[in-house]
């Protein structure tokens, strides 16, 4: 059968729409042969690696969402819906590092997980951090899986950065957001999905101070991913639909895992597509 490598790039929220491609590969009975992912997207390839199943991320997700339609008083009574924010651990400083340390977000991914190392995983993965002063990228395929989670998705300003040798590692999507290049040179088809997506504002609105910050960096990460497909293409490249949904619009869960849906029979009939010319070739398809 043929070796799959699976990439999934960086997003924030935006990262709920990388479930119906997970999905697919559950739905065919198969497994990619390895994952790369960059910030969102490590985290769900290394939730996806460790023999969690798409719906059990779904699952997860859902246990951290408050219900949409919960009225307040509902959830000051239940003291489960506070899940979403007790993972939320604040930083308080006049000169903060980030608003956000991420420990307590860590803690409940080993609890889902209950995996240390990217040498447990079952799939290998390979995640992606920025060394913020070397102005250079820094894999990670080994050792400690959280500290590499961790720093993968240290958003600057948002997560705290994390200080690992002598270097201070933030959010990989500023150097490789979609990071395919990382896949083993031996996958026979490789895939990689992207999930920037777009936005309907007027093309002349002047941008609020934090539409300049977080946009400028969208614009960053799409340039180099556009540049990325051309210098080391894919078979398949999947970018969801997404409108208007910003990279901490982490209440927009169930809507952005909906407009993901948008690919999901695509992608389904192109990875067929190819499975079913190995399948000609050696007469069966052989499922993991």
């Amino acid at each position: 059968m043929k070796k799959i490598g699976l990439t999934l790039g960086g997003g924030g929220a935006k990262g709920f729409a990388h479930i119906p491609i997970l999905e697919v590969f559950d739905e065919l009975g198969i497994r990619p042969c390895c994952i790369t992912g960059t910030s969102i997207g490590a985290i769900l390839g290394a939730l996806y690696a460790s023999g969690n199943s798409a719906a059990d991320i779904a699952e997860m997700i859902e246990q951290l969402m408050v219900p949409r339609n919960a009225r307040f008083k509902d959830i000051i009574r239940n003291k489960d819906s506070f899940k979403v924010f007790s993972m939320i651990d604040p930083t308080f400083s006049f000169k903060p590092k980030g608003l956000i340390k991420g420990e307590k977000f860590l803690g409940f991914l080993y609890e889902q997980m209950q995996v240390s190392t990217f040498e447990e995983l079952k799939i290998p993965l390979k995640t992606v951090a920025t060394d913020f002063w070397g102005r250079k990228s820094v894999v990670f395929d080994s050792g400690d899986l959280l500290p590499a989670l961790r720093s993968s998705m240290a958003i600057p300003y948002v997560f705290t950065p994390v200080i690992a040798n002598g270097q201070v590692l933030v959010d990989g999507g500023l150097m490789n957001n979609v990071p395919h290049d990382l896949l083993d040179p031996s996958c026979d088809v490789r895939i990689a999905v992207d999930i920037m997506g777009n936005h309907s504002t007027p093309p002349d609105k002047i941008p609020s101070p934090i539409d300049a910050i977080f946009h400028t960096y969208e614009v960053m990460m799409d340039a180099m991913a556009q540049e990325k497909q051309t210098s080391h293409p894919v078979d398949i490249y999947i970018q969801p639909p997404l409108m208007d949904i910003d990279m901490l619009d982490f209440h927009k869960a169930e809507s952005i895992y909906k407009q993901g849906l948008s690919v999901k029979d695509g992608f389904k009939r192109q990875l067929e597509a190819l499975l079913s010319d190995e399948n000609s070739k050696r007469g069966g398809l052989r499922k993991k």
